[in-house]
């Protein structure tokens, strides 16, 4: 149910109104795979006692699971990291963390990720880089994936898991929302990729997004702090009306995130059909970043296609020509012409968002092939630094 009928949200008496500033536009990386963990992503960590565990809901009740989370924690992601994201051009890190880092009163989840953030906050900004700190995971499950901490069934929007949502962005706020932090951390994500039905209801979740945008400015002392809400899959432009309700523009900001490789229809794409589907997003980013500042909080460099010798490309997860080369491939491994066209697809997709969006964050840091933006850099498939192009323009 809605935390309050009434959609009009009144101007916060306890914390200074918002006045935006302009941040500049925000080129950066997810920390994915860090503070909360996922097993395609951390597949060392799920191992001994913890081998069978889906999620980290209950990989934290296992034997080791402390012992074992320190250690990813301390070693998975370093302030070494942040230098060189912030050598490739990188200027902003979206870090996801879940709601139990601040309160996990009747889960099996363990606390202590919160004091990981502060390291990272430190770490960025030491590099001048920004911060943009996502409550990943939220009670209940606003999902049932594995990356809200518990896959599964979807009970986000059942008891009191709202009202324990906002009272734990409410406490992220009070902290990270206070002058002390305004210098590097410059948003505050509400949820992250909440489904808009199958156990949610859409409303529901505007009525939330509404609800805890007011809870945050009436705590945030930082009158530039940014609140951000995931679009529900619904797409950006279906969030407009609701930013416009909140407050001037820049104070309610727009995350989207851009895949081709999930759908029935995107795996049937050639690359040619991925770049030139990356190409139309600009219509629906830039009419949506005109009110309210849109974000491409999570895209990749990964598609389901396999390229022949002579370049060309099909779309599929396997081939038995000879010489002929699918992106499931170890990214190592990858030939001339696998690194020349998902590099295209990259850069097609780098200047729409650059042109159309207010930033954009890859996912993930650390992930495997494609999803991994350290190997990919490495690989030459993102460009470095990540203003420069190695192809010729994708867009028209």
């Amino acid at each position: 149910m809605p935390l309050a009928s009434n959609t009009t949200i009144p101007a916060s008496t306890g914390a200074p109104a918002f006045t935006p500033t302009d941040t500049g536009f925000l080129r950066g990386v997810n920390i994915g795979g860090w503070l909360v963990l996922e097993k395609w992503m951390n597949g060392d960590v799920f191992t001994g006692a913890g081998a069978d565990a889906a999620d980290e809901f209950n990989f934290d009740s296992t034997d080791g699971a402390a012992e074992a989370l320190d250690r990813h924690w301390s070693t998975w992601f370093t302030e070494a990291d942040v230098q060189t994201l912030k050598s490739y051009g990188l200027n902003a890190l979206r870090i996801p963390i879940g709601f139990w880092a601040y309160d996990n009163t009747g889960t099996p989840y363990l606390k202590g990720a919160d004091a990981y953030l502060e390291k990272a906050i430190g770490w960025a900004r030491s590099a001048g880089m920004k911060v943009w700190i996502d409550c990943h995971g939220q009670p209940g499950s606003q999902n049932g994936f594995d990356n809200s901490g518990h896959a599964g069934a979807v009970r986000w929007q059942q008891g009191n898991n709202l009202e324990q949502s906002v009272a734990v962005l409410t406490t992220m706020a009070q902290k990270y929302g206070s002058t002390q932090y305004a210098d590097t951390v410059i948003g505050l994500e509400l949820v992250n990729e909440p489904l808009p039905e199958s156990g949610n209801n859409f409303d529901t979740t505007v009525q939330f997004a509404k609800d805890a945008y007011k809870a945050v400015r009436d705590v945030a002392t930082n009158p530039d702090l940014m609140v951000v809400m995931h679009d529900a899959f619904r797409g950006p432009n279906s969030w407009t009306n609701t930013a416009t309700s909140l407050g001037p523009k820049g104070a309610f900001g727009i995350d989207t995130h851009i895949y081709q490789v999930f759908s029935d229809d995107d795996k049937n794409l050639d690359q040619a059909a991925h770049i030139s589907k990356a190409c139309s997003r600009s219509s629906e980013l830039s009419s949506s970043n005109a009110i309210a500042p849109t974000f491409v909080g999570e895209w990749s460099a990964a598609t389901v296609i396999c390229v022949y010798p002579d370049g060309t490309t099909t779309a599929g997860s396997e081939c038995n020509v000879d010489g002929c080369q699918c992106q499931g491939d170890p990214i190592d491994s990858w030939n001339e012409q696998m690194v020349e066209q998902a590099g295209k697809y990259v850069e097609a997709q780098l200047d729409t968002f650059e042109a159309n969006s207010s930033g954009y964050f890859f996912w993930s840091w650390g992930g495997p092939g494609p999803w991994g933006f350290k190997s990919a850099v490495e690989k030459g498939v993102i460009p470095n630094p990540v203003t420069s192009r190695k192809h010729e323009k994708q867009c028209a």
